[in-house]
């Protein structure tokens, strides 16, 4: 199931559990996991995007670790909340995580990215440093958003 209807995933979900955040580039998918009551969201890793067929088998494997029930992943809207190119591979990309049969929820992650940046350079982290943590904070500040949500509709 794939929806961006927080109830209708909550439904789908065994009660508790850990989520999933993922934060989906062309290059790199950023990952983020929660402790099980939905309480907070930690940066886990950054997968290195190849062939789809290695990256969900990193999926699985990390999934299967942790004992994951779902997945958040983040959807790149336009600002005006439309659809975009990225959005559409996004979508596609989370059709094809099918096989892990776990619940996806899309969620807007349209200020994610920039606020985690903007954090990073209040941090006075590096370039090069940012570009390494930027990608799996940007993960776990999508799925904090979403199990804050979540958590006020168990």
């Amino acid at each position: 199931m794939i929806t961006q209807d927080a109830i209708a995933f909550v439904a789908a979900l065994p009660l508790g559990g850990p989520l999933i955040g993922l934060d989906i580039g062309t290059k790199t998918i950023g990952l983020a996991i929660c402790d099980s009551q939905w309480t907070i969201a930690s940066s886990l890793a950054l997968v290195r995007r190849t062939k789809f067929t290695a990256d969900l088998e990193s999926m699985r494997q990390i999934c299967v670790q942790r004992g994951v029930t779902g997945i958040v992943a983040g959807l790149p809207l336009n600002l005006d909340g439309s659809d975009s190119p990225r959005t559409q591979s996004v979508r596609a990309f989370v059709r094809n995580l099918a096989p892990l049969g776990l619940p996806v929820l899309l969620w807007d992650e349209r200020w994610s990215t920039a606020a985690v940046t903007r954090t990073l350079i209040e941090a006075d982290t590096s370039r090069a440093r940012r570009a390494e943590l930027v990608d799996k904070m940007a993960a776990a500040y999508i799925l904090q958003g979403a199990i804050d949500r979540l958590a006020s509709l168990v």
